[in-house]
């Protein structure tokens, strides 16, 4: 396939993954941005955190090694041993809740009835879930393996929306319930996930579609667990792959969960400022889960593809290698100026947009704070997604394992500061935490790249380099918005917000039109 057909086919990847992610979660965001006024924040701290995390935990350990080695190589294979090996996740499902639980019950600080009631209730009620969700394995990797994309989004939909609008109604009728409201949405969430999965395979199985493809399962029975006569239970390659993958999975979890991890055990923050935190962190990570995950998961295909892993720049086709330097400057020049306009912007509305978001619970306290330095952090993702989609798509296995062991040894040092400058500066510090992993990393692929162009006539580096007036009509408006703030915002009443916000409105203009004449490259690349 011509490079310039792949470009156009990971462009339209790119922007439909993220019109797919904005709207499954807008109708999340709206509806947690009501419960948020009805709720305190210990309590949104211990569900957001504690609970969550021992559901995410629960359900990692025991199935995430057993996806990654049934979805490893075709989906050719003897489906009724990897339907039993599956059904193993149930078991060991049953296990880690009822150690993870006894933790979560008993060693870990309980959270004052009065202000977090049934904390006990909900603890059982989100290991339950785990458990419940394990039940639909065999049906969801079925539907991986087969792609099955509707399927997914429908019942993940379906869920989701389920999920928010029983914790709507249960904190308008009944607040006082506290942690029942959340640990029966977390049980309604999971029983219409599994159930959509299974109603599903009900009636696809035996079908006129089934048969036309060719499925590998015939009944609804074979995916049950079932012997074999004179055949072992489960594919030992497979098992044996599983115990790999959860020697990784381990590990990976810790350094995944690691600020949820340090809150939960060494009580670094306490239940209130754990709710600030990670409804801040979801709501400054909108930006990145929408625009940039699918830039970086669509155009690793394209450098894939484009060119060949392993080989310098001379043994590439050049056309190849010009398109690819071409499209990576364009493509970091885009997100700098993405996470340039929010770095700027954010700093002076951080406050007002908590405020209309989640009321004074979350405008007031160390809330603008960590907005102000999430909108920083943003632009580090920005750059470090880019920087490292390409750095991934090009190395070679040994260059993989070798930036496998530096990241190990550079989650263990994020740990380590995390948890002094959360220590120094609060919630802050896991942010500027995280800036300086990114700004690590960062380095590591920029200089990767570098290396990879030294020998040609590209330097897509440049990319990180904007118009000297756009940069400076960035720092005017920096300085604008920020006085605009003080003299406006955010408790001098509904016209001095709207001034503010024409204040920014204007600046941001300015910022565009400025973009469109300086940055007429880059403009033409998105259009096209």
């Amino acid at each position: 396939m011509a490079a310039q057909d792949v470009l156009g086919q990971t462009a339209r990847l790119a922007s439909s993954s993220a019109l797919l992610q904005v709207l499954f979660r807008v109708v999340t965001f709206g509806l947690n941005a009501f419960t948020l006024r009805y709720l305190s924040r210990e309590l949104i701290g211990v569900v957001n955190v504690r609970l969550t995390l021992l559901y995410s935990t629960v359900g990692f350990l025991a199935r995430e090694a057993f996806r990654r080695a049934c979805l490893s190589g075709s989906a050719k294979r003897n489906w009724t041993k990897t339907i039993n090996l599956l059904w193993l996740t149930v078991p060991l499902g049953v296990f880690w809740s009822l150690i993870l639980g006894l933790v979560w019950l008993y060693l870990l600080e309980v959270p004052d009835p009065a202000v977090v009631p049934h904390y006990q209730a909900g603890v059982v009620a989100f290991g339950l879930s785990a458990i419940i969700e394990l039940l639909g394995e065999p049906f969801w990797v079925l539907a991986q393996a087969h792609l099955f994309v509707r399927l997914k989004v429908i019942a993940e939909s379906l869920s989701v929306v389920s999920k928010c609008i029983l914790t709507v109604t249960l904190v308008i009728l009944y607040p006082h319930w506290g942690l029942y409201i959340f640990s029966l949405a977390q049980l309604l969430y999971v029983s219409v996930l599994v159930a959509c999965y299974v109603i599903y395979f009900v009636m696809f199985l035996g079908s006129p579609e089934a048969t036309k493809k060719s499925f590998p399962v015939a009944r609804v029975k074979a995916l049950l667990p079932s012997f074999v006569e004179d055949e072992t239970f489960v594919n030992w390659k497979e098992a044996r792959l599983t115990w790999s993958f959860f020697k990784q999975s381990f590990l990976k979890q810790i350094l995944t969960e690691g600020e949820r991890y340090m809150m939960t055990f060494l009580n670094v923050l306490n239940f209130g400022d754990q709710g600030v935190y990670d409804i801040v962190n979801n709501l400054g990570s909108l930006v990145a889960r929408f625009i940039f995950l699918p830039i970086e998961e669509s155009f690793y295909v394209f450098f894939a593809k484009v060119l060949e892993r392993g080989k310098t720049v001379k043994d590439q086709k050049q056309d190849d290698v010009a398109m690819a330097a071409n499209v990576l400057e364009l493509l970091l020049k885009f997100v700098l100026l993405i996470g340039l306009t929010i770095t700027v912007f954010g700093y002076a509305y951080s406050q007002l947009a908590l405020d209309i978001y989640g009321g004074s619970m979350l405008s007031s306290g160390t809330g603008p704070d960590l907005l102000r330095c999430y909108s920083l952090y943003v632009l580090f993702l920005a750059v470090n997604g880019v920087t490292e989609c390409f750095t991934f798509a090009l190395m070679c296995k040994e260059e993989v394992d070798r930036y496998n062991f530096v990241m190990l040894a550079l989650s263990f040092i994020f740990l380590c500061i995390s948890y002094f400058l959360t220590h120094w500066y609060g919630s802050v510090g896991f942010i500027l935490a995280n800036c300086f992993n990114m700004g690590i990393r960062i380095a590591h692929s920029t200089h990767y790249i570098y290396h990879y162009f030294r020998e040609s006539t590209h330097r897509p580096l440049t990319g990180l380099l904007p118009s000297p007036a756009l940069l400076l009509l960035y720092f005017i408006s920096a300085v604008g918005t920020a006085f605009s703030e003080v003299l406006f915002c955010c408790d001098k009443g509904w016209m001095a917000r709207l001034i503010h916000i024409s204040v920014g409105a204007l600046c941001l203009a300015a910022t565009l039109v400025t973009m469109f004449c300086t940055e007429t490259k880059l403009i033409h690349f998105v259009r096209s």
